[in-house]
């Protein structure tokens, strides 16, 4: 089996406030996370994780949380150096970062370039302020807009906007206004999710009376993407629009079911070699973690994945691509023959949600991206 491109992802997992929808692996500390220790972790992960690359290049690194932002310029700077350390990085390595608006200082964007950093993704969410509060962040809308504006300052030229859509109380006509103030920014990139009430959330539990059904939350996605589009980006997954040439090259290759090593609390990685696609994770408590990385232990849960969970794994990142994948691709990252990819799509080709081209290119069909979750179930193992 051929290696697939090779990633890192470095976890960094506190929040000044936990937000009400995230059911990511962060940890509520202020602003008294305890970076040192924490950076000292990382590095010993990083020990451990560069014999488990080889030789191997890292195309991508991506710094996210959490909020990595209430990291300082100069426990950033002695990470990457340490990666650089141990890890071979391609000489045009793309090194992305999460800021949060009401964590990026005056002047932090400098730092954080100067450590090394080349693309910022700012979690604006919504330009809304009354929507911001509701959805529990700590930044308001021109905290936003000096985010960018130190962003730009710092000689950043590649950035990305998180927005949200499907927010409570949100019609078509305000979404639109969210997604025209983050192209008036001038990203290079805008990152469009629809909000999801994730189990273990406070949102799950107690869910927001006035969200959009179905049918308006559609109607946000068509609107959306015009305007999108008519402004000069193009859609290349389910959530991710691009200028040309800025598509997210570390998400791309999680999509592409690439590899991807993992540092940090609750981290998880993905790394292939010639029999095998393994999985694994990390301790997610970051207490338990950094004492486990201070005993020098090997805390990795490793397991091979089964040739059911490698077609559904594949199909689950893949199919967010607008423009499908190769056959080669599929056959290349899983070890597998292209006539399991094809007994294994009978059921969604049976319903209309999928097609191979003539060229040999598996995409979702026009009724597949519309019902993109069924789609994905469709090659979910069934016991």
């Amino acid at each position: 089996m051929k290696p697939p491109p090779l990633s890192l992802y470095v976890h960094l997992p506190w929040c000044v406030r936990k937000c009400p929808y995230c059911d990511f692996n962060s940890h509520t500390a202020g602003n008294a996370a305890p970076v040192e220790r924490y950076v000292d972790a990382l590095l010993a992960d990083l020990d451990e994780e560069a014999a488990r690359a080889g030789r191997r290049t890292l195309e991508t690194i991506f710094l996210g949380g959490g909020t990595p932002s209430l990291f300082p310029p100069a426990e950033i700077g002695r990470l990457l150096d340490g990666i650089a350390a141990r890890l071979e990085l391609s000489p045009d390595a793309e090194i992305t970062m999460e800021a949060n608006p009401g964590t990026v200082e005056c002047g932090s964007p400098a730092g954080y370039r100067a450590a090394g950093v080349t693309r910022m993704s700012i979690g604006a969410q919504s330009f809304d302020d009354d929507a911001l509060r509701r959805l529990g962040r700590i930044h308001s809308s021109d905290d936003i807009r000096r985010a960018v504006g130190e962003v730009r300052k710092a000689g950043f030229d590649n950035f990305n906007i998180d927005l949200m859509h499907g927010l409570p109380g949100q019609t078509a006509g305000s979404a639109c206004r969210d997604v025209r103030a983050a192209i008036g920014l001038e990203p290079t990139h805008i990152s469009w999710y629809q909000l999801t009430l994730e189990p273990n959330t406070v949102f799950h539990a107690r869910p927001p009376a006035d969200l959009p059904d179905e049918e308006m939350v559609w109607e946000i996605q068509d609107a959306g993407g015009e305007l999108l589009t008519s402004s000069g980006f193009a859609q290349y997954e389910v959530s991710a629009w691009a200028r040309p040439g800025r598509e997210c090259r570390h998400n791309t290759n999680y999509w592409a079911f690439g590899d991807y090593l993992a540092a940090g609390a609750g981290a998880h990685g993905k790394i292939s070699d010639r029999t095998a696609v393994m999985r694994y994770r990390k301790p997610a408590n970051p207490l338990q973690y950094m004492q486990a990385m201070e005993a020098a232990e090997d805390v990795a849960v490793m397991g091979a994945l089964s040739e059911p969970d490698l077609v559904f794994e594949f199909m689950l990142n893949a199919l967010r691509l607008r423009d499908g994948f190769a056959e080669s691709v599929f056959c290349e990252r899983t070890g597998l023959d292209a006539a399991v990819l094809a007994e294994a799509s009978q059921t969604a080709i049976g319903k209309g949600l999928i097609e191979r081209t003539a060229q040999k290119i598996w995409r979702p069909t026009e009724l597949g991206w519309r019902f993109l979750n069924d789609l994905q179930a469709d090659f979910q193992r069934k016991d």
